[in-house]
This record gives structure tokens, sequence and C-alpha cells, in this order.
């Protein structure tokens, strides 16, 4: 008997009295696929403990903590003094990011979208960027006419969009890197 999974996947429907646990294998004789919420709290300690090394040769205090946010692993530093981790504009936060995601890819195989917070860095990050895009949206509202943003990183834009979203109106990214920007556009 099969129960089917939101993603699509078959599970066999097999008590477990410690007879027959060959039925959850699949037929091949290969481990069974964790879920995708097991794959990214798999990810989140990948992530955790290369933190945790970092931060041993750094020298630095920092309590981890891992989460699953929607469709990615999410980890957070939080402790004393961390500014070092973040660096101006967030840019050492977002090299460590990378880091962290390619620390994942050589353990699993597979691209992490693992998003790295440093002493609420961005968290208060994407609180300002709402409210910047609440005001841009509104002034679209009213004037009817495109409002174009500052450069902003990926994280930001992603930030925006989101919002720009939610409001109902749709906006797309311009311009190249470093100073790729957002347009909101009217409805």
């Amino acid at each position: 008997m099969s129960e089917q999974l939101t993603d699509g996947e078959a599970v066999d429907n097999v008590e477990h009295d410690g007879e027959d646990l060959a039925a959850d294998a699949p037929a091949d004789g290969s481990k069974p696929r964790p879920s995708k919420v097991e794959r990214l709290e798999h990810e989140g300690d990948i992530a955790a403990d290369y933190l945790e090394e970092l931060l041993d040769i750094a020298d630095l205090d920092g309590d981890l903590d891992m989460d699953v946010e929607g469709d990615r692993a999410s980890v957070q530093i939080g402790g004393a003094d961390l500014s070092l981790l973040v660096g101006r504009n967030g840019e050492v936060l977002e090299a460590l990011q990378e880091l962290t995601r390619l620390a994942v890819y050589r353990e699993t195989g597979e691209r992490s979208r693992l998003m790295l917070d440093v002493g609420g860095h961005r968290a208060q990050q994407r609180t300002r960027l709402v409210a910047i895009a609440e005001k841009s949206i509104a002034a679209v509202r009213e004037s009817g006419e495109s409002v174009s943003l500052e450069p902003m990183s990926a994280f930001e834009r992603k930030v925006v969009h989101d919002a720009v979203a939610a409001a109902g109106l749709t906006s797309e990214s311009e311009g190249a890197e470093p100073k790729r920007y957002v347009v909101i556009l009217p409805a």
C-alpha cells in the first residue's frame, strides 16, 4: 500500500515490528531519500559544525541557532560583539554565508540556499528594507509611475521583491552587479 506525499514521492506503509524493515528501502537496495525538511535540517547541522569550528579558530564566542524557514535552512549566530563577522554593509556576512554554503555542498553534493544571520543583522536589514519597499509602493500607487531604488545585494533585492509581490504589484531587477537595483512597476 502506498501513500502519496506532498512532493510526489510514494512511501510504503509497513508495520515496523522488527521483522520486515527492508520494505522501507527502494527496490534497488539504496537508502530511501530523506524528506525535504530532513535534508534542510541536515544542511543546518553541517553549517553549524562548520561555523562552530570557524568561531573556535577565530576565538569568538557565539551561540548557534538552526531552523528551517520555508524552503531553506537558516542559521543564526548570536552572542557577544560579532560585528567582525558582519563587516561593513554586511560584506563579511555575505562571504561567510557563501563559504558556509560551500561547506554544505562539499558534504552533500547539492547546492544550498542556506541563510546565515549574525547578531540579528539580516533581521534588522529585512525590517528596514520592508519599510523602504512600503514607502516606494505607496509612491508608485500615488503617482502611477515606476520607482527605481538604490543598488542592492541579492538578499536585499529578494526582500524588496517579496514585499512588492505581497502588496500586489510587480518589480524587476535591472542593471549589472554590483549596481543591480529594483524597479517597482505600477499595476
